[in-house]
């Protein structure tokens, strides 16, 4: 199939990243100014660079044909986890992760890239393994994502594992791994999470003693549950072996999540700081820390809620000008746009994302090769996670996880991954029609 060069840019997707990265690059100018309205920082001239040869990359990567790197993925994927390793062991530490390598003042985040060699290297297996038994190829895929993803939290970084999970789920479900396997796992991993942060909300937000909750911070009585669960859940597995009755069934399903997440909430518990513990539940009451964990809250609300309809105009922003607002060019860039340009501008924003992932969806739709239909899926998922989470952080609806905006934050290695996947639904888009034999 002959590359035609003006033909395979899919304009839409294309307009509305310049669209986001000119405003991103804009009120990373602005993040800059000080008190005084000098500009005291250079990372708008680093964006401008970086976004620079992210174009080409996204060029590049719409100019391959996506189809051939299936033949690397397997490779690509031990590299995945051996640049990992390296990290973990010789990376710098960057807001309390070694998640970070490079030489001099030039840095790369290793993790950001990963999740594109995820997605291809999963989409590869899914492929592959049609006939398959379902539940082999449940646990098969289930290891691809828990290799990187134990790697990335050890550093630890877990915004940036977080983004994970939902591109797993959304291309298993696609891949057609039945629902009830998936629950399994996003409901373990959930509970888990409510259990290992209820003993500090129960301290530090409702101020009161719950019985129940007491279950989790004495280890005799979690020990208990933990045996009762486990046992209620083998009887119920006997019971479905035994009589054939599909309540059995749930029952062992259910009593099983819950028998994993008193256990696992259990060494959580120990692995996590009781510092990184309440930036997960401080945004149901900020004020219950307002100089500390809640601060970054308090701040960002305030930015959004001083916007108003039409903002206060470009370069005339306070919280950020006065440093108010800590990571104000990264995470909260969000918060600096909705202050300068007011509802409309965040209406803006959201609306291009939102062209993006229906786009996208289109692209998913629309592709006759099953490897670049999975692949699709997976950048979908991340596309829409980054957006919902990012901003939900900033306007005090989610907790703070420091996953970036992208397109809009500053930051090379996660403007380089989004545009890569920009280039790859483009690569996908282009070829959804060429049934030609990849050699």
């Amino acid at each position: 199939m002959k590359v035609k060069v003006f033909q395979i840019f899919d304009y839409v997707l294309l307009a509305c990243v310049l669209a986001l990265v000119t405003m991103g690059i804009l009120f990373i100018y602005s993040s800059g100014i000080n008190s005084e309205g000098i500009n005291v920082s250079n990372e708008y001239i680093k964006q401008i660079i970086w976004a620079s040869i992210g174009l080409v990359l996204m060029l590049l990567t719409a100019l391959f044909d996506f189809r051939r790197s299936a033949r690397y993925v397997p490779y690509l994927y031990g590299f995945l986890v051996f640049i990992l390793i390296y990290t973990r062991i010789f990376g710098r530490y960057v807001n309390g992760a070694r998640s970070w390598i490079g030489i001099g003042g030039f840095g790369v985040q290793p993790s950001e890239f990963c999740k594109i060699i995820f997605i291809l290297f999963l989409g590869w297996y899914l492929e592959r393994s049609r006939a398959t038994p379902i539940t082999q190829r449940f646990v098969v895929a289930t290891g691809i994502l828990l290799l990187p993803l134990g790697l990335i939290l050890i550093q630890p970084d877990m915004g940036t594992a977080s983004v994970y999970i939902p591109i797993f789920l959304v291309m298993c479900f696609v891949g057609g791994i039945p629902l009830r396997y998936l629950l399994l796992l996003l409901g373990g991993g959930m509970l888990t999470i409510v259990f290992t942060v209820l003993p500090l909300w129960q301290s530090e937000i409702a101020s009161h003693s719950y019985r129940i909750i007491n279950v989790l911070t004495n280890d005799k009585l979690r020990l208990i549950c933990i045996l009762a669960t486990g046992a209620i859940a083998l009887i119920g597995l006997i019971g479905r072996i035994w009589f054939r009755h599909k309540y059995y069934y749930w029952i062992s399903y259910i009593f099983a999540i819950i028998c994993a997440a008193l256990v696992f909430s259990r060494f959580g518990g120990h692995a996590l700081k009781d510092y990184q513990i309440k930036r997960l539940i401080v945004f149901l009451d900020p004020y219950t820390d307002a100089q500390g964990a809640g601060w970054n809250i308090i701040q960002s609300k305030i930015a959004i809620g001083s916007g108003g309809l039409w903002g206060r105009g470009f370069l005339q922003g306070t919280q950020s000008h006065y440093r108010f607002l800590p990571q104000q060019s990264t995470d909260f860039i969000f918060s600096i746009l909705s202050e300068e340009l007011g509802f409309i501008g965040g209406a803006i924003v959201f609306g291009l994302y939102f062209i993006i992932l229906l786009r996208t969806i289109f692209i998913i739709r629309a592709t006759n090769n099953e490897y670049g239909h999975y692949i699709a899926a997976g950048i979908l998922a991340m596309f829409f996670f980054h957006f919902v989470v990012n901003t939900g952080m900033v306007m005090g609806m989610m907790p703070i996880t420091g996953i970036p905006l992208l397109f809009l934050s500053y930051g090379g290695s996660s403007l380089w991954t989004a545009m890569i996947c920009i280039g790859l639904l483009m690569s996908i888009n282009y070829r959804r029609y060429d049934f030609s034999e990849i050699i």
